[in-house]
């Protein structure tokens, strides 16, 4: 199988190379602390580079790339796909800073799907023009992995809902504006047929948040608990009850936005310039075979990934849902991360365990991050066992058990 850009995609793809070169400072690659694949947002050592990233981001959004594949009555511009998963890869192996992908990504192309007219009026504008920010409110203390479990309960009451319940594991829902949530709104039916989906306002009375630090001992997950907040009734998003199929499609889009596989290769890329200038015994790196192997094993597995990048893209310009090429994808990326981290700790040595960035450490003190932070990749976003047994009953047709 091979995968060629047309005319058009290849003036895309130069368009999108040359605007981050103008754009980002020209050692910006070597700037974000950031592992491909990760949880954890772009990290800076420095105020003025978090500044560079925030001015970056206007840029973005006054060029209408927030929302590229969108439809121009929604503030996109109406691009393919594939034109899409063009602009991630190059965002990707630039660390471009991201601008937002849970609103962007996944809570807009969902609500272009199942949202009334009047809310997609009400909330793609403010997701378009980058206005308003959101947090996923799926993840649940006895959940797990399974969304069927969630017991965060909104009872309607008048032209209201009011949420009772706790979300965990909350990624950035401290300084966002708004939770994608799901709830179950009818406790007495089956577990996957009572949910429903909400936007609920993070300034709503009766919601405490509670830091919870990550493994690298940063602020990015939260603890959300929900006592009699009220939530209006036109922020119930598609059909009441219905709401684990839409998060099947709200999923899907998610695990699709998680990929950024050209941060693979540039992260690769790094690795080999290191066994490159770096001698052991008297002899560069490079000439080890053992190095050798594991190094073109990782490349083999990124062309995996970029080739699965590709065949997702065509797939949705051709008007398919991507379920199980998403888990796929998922599986792949996630497993990739942690493979990057576990060859370059193996063929570094003690070196790569030196935390604080100095002479002797490897890659600015990256692969230690990247090894923790790879960590939870295939847990979030739905565990790597939950992708493989997608995979095995979707995409196989094998039985449940």
């Amino acid at each position: 199988m091979e995968f060629k850009f047309n005319e058009k995609e290849e003036a895309f793809y130069n368009e999108v190379e040359d605007f981050l070169k103008k754009e980002l400072p020209p050692d910006w690659p070597d700037i974000p602390l950031v592992w491909p694949g990760g949880y954890s947002p772009s990290g800076y050592r420095t105020e003025e580079n978090y500044k560079t990233a925030e001015r970056f981001r206007a840029k973005i959004i006054e060029k209408g790339w927030l929302t590229i594949s969108w439809p121009k009555e929604y503030g996109g511009k109406e691009y393919t796909n594939m034109e899409q998963a063009i602009f991630d890869e190059r965002m990707s192996y630039y660390r471009a800073p991201v601008v937002d992908v849970i609103a962007a990504g996944i809570v807009g192309p969902t609500l272009l799907r199942i949202g009334t007219e009047e809310q997609q009026k009400q909330w793609i504008p403010k997701i378009a023009s980058g206005e308003i920010r959101m947090w996923l409110g799926y993840s649940e203390p006895n959940a797990g992995s399974d969304l069927a479990g969630i017991q965060t309960t909104a009872i309607e009451d008048g032209d209201e809902y009011v949420l009772n319940g706790q979300k965990v594991w909350s990624s950035g829902a401290h300084v966002m504006d708004y939770a994608w949530l799901i709830a179950r709104t009818d406790p007495s039916a089956r577990r996957h047929r009572g949910v429903s989906f909400f936007i609920v306002d993070n300034k709503s009375p009766g919601i405490t948040m509670r830091p919870v630090l990550n493994i690298l001992g940063q602020h990015h997950f939260n603890e959300v608990f929900y006592d009699n907040v009220r939530v209006p009734r036109e922020n119930l998003i598609g059909q009441k009850n219905r709401g684990f199929y839409h998060l099947m499609t709200a999923l899907d889009f998610e695990r699709v936005t998680l990929v950024g596989i050209g941060g693979f290769k540039r992260m690769f890329e790094e690795i080999v310039d290191y066994v490159k200038t770096t001698e052991r015994d008297g002899r560069p790196m490079s000439e080890n075979r053992s190095v050798k192997n594991k190094l073109a094993e990782i490349a083999t597995k990124i062309e995996i990934g970029y080739i699965l990048v590709w065949r997702t893209a065509e797939m949705l310009d051709k008007g398919r849902d991507p379920h199980v090429e998403s888990s796929i994808l998922k599986v792949v990326s996630t497993e990739l991360a942690q493979s990057i981290a576990e060859v370059a700790m193996d063929i570094m040595g003690p070196y790569a365990q030196i935390v604080e960035e100095s002479d002797y450490t490897p890659i600015r003190a990256l692969i230690p991050r990247g090894f923790l932070e790879s960590i939870s990749a295939t847990i979030g976003a739905g565990t790597s066992e939950i992708q493989r047994n997608i995979i095995a009953r979707r995409g196989l047709g094998l039985p449940r058990e």
